[in-house]
């Protein structure tokens, strides 16, 4: 089986969070691609939407999609969200049979030496960092520990580097959307529109909820 992991907060979920994770499955052949919302994340900020309604969103921001899933493994988890904990988890759970590509962009990529366990964490399964197109540079040198840099060879046939444990750090162009779960936050607590941002499910599940400060009577022009 090969996996996508694509995690954070998706406080919301919008559509560049969709397009990402199906330009990575088409990219490497991905069976499905996973959406782990993080409970407790350990390097974001603490004011976060309920992990219940953030889950929910993300189900039906991706209903009618086979190959898009949902885990809630992180709110069964006590304690911080730690990514380690996750694919430990699903590589436990499924033993060698899996691989597993854990996504994620290239501003999260460069700040990989505060994670937990990272070093662990570049062993056990193949990191796919988004970046925007025209991103030319790939350096491992200015990201990890000179040590562990130098362990990584480049290998022009998968064009990504293979590390001491036989995983792999992709770098790989995305069709990312100028799109942000901040600037939606932002807009609706203004008042503004987000049509033709986030799926039209969720929309609607925000303002039934009165998430984000929302004013219910602006429904009424959505």
């Amino acid at each position: 089986m090969k996996w996508g992991l694509l995690g954070g907060t998706f406080d919301p979920i919008h559509l560049g969070h969709l397009r990402c994770a199906e330009e990575i499955r088409e990219s490497f052949g991905l069976e499905k691609v996973l959406f782990v919302p993080a409970a407790r994340p350990p390097l974001k900020r603490t004011d976060i939407t309920p992990f219940p309604d953030r889950l929910k969103m993300i189900r039906l921001a991706i209903r009618g999609n086979q190959a898009l899933d949902v885990s809630a493994v992180e709110g069964r988890r006590k304690g911080r969200s730690y990514s380690i904990d996750t694919v430990r988890y699903f590589l436990d759970l499924h033993g060698k049979g899996l691989e597993l590509f854990f996504a994620l962009g290239q501003d999260a990529f460069q700040d990989i030496r505060l994670w937990k366990d990272w070093e662990e964490l570049l062993s056990l399964c193949h990191f796919v960092v988004m970046t925007r197109p025209g991103y030319g540079k790939e350096d491992l040198h200015d990201i990890l520990t000179p040590g562990l840099a130098a362990r990584y060879r480049y290998t022009r046939n998968r064009k990504a580097f293979r590390g001491p444990a036989g995983t792999f750090i992709f770098f790989r162009s995305v069709s990312f959307l100028d799109i942000s779960s901040t600037g939606i936050r932002k807009r609706l607590a203004e008042g503004k529109s987000v049509r033709y941002l986030l799926p039209q499910r969720v929309i609607d599940y925000i303002f039934k909820n009165s998430l984000y400060q929302t004013d219910p009577m602006y429904n009424l022009f959505i």
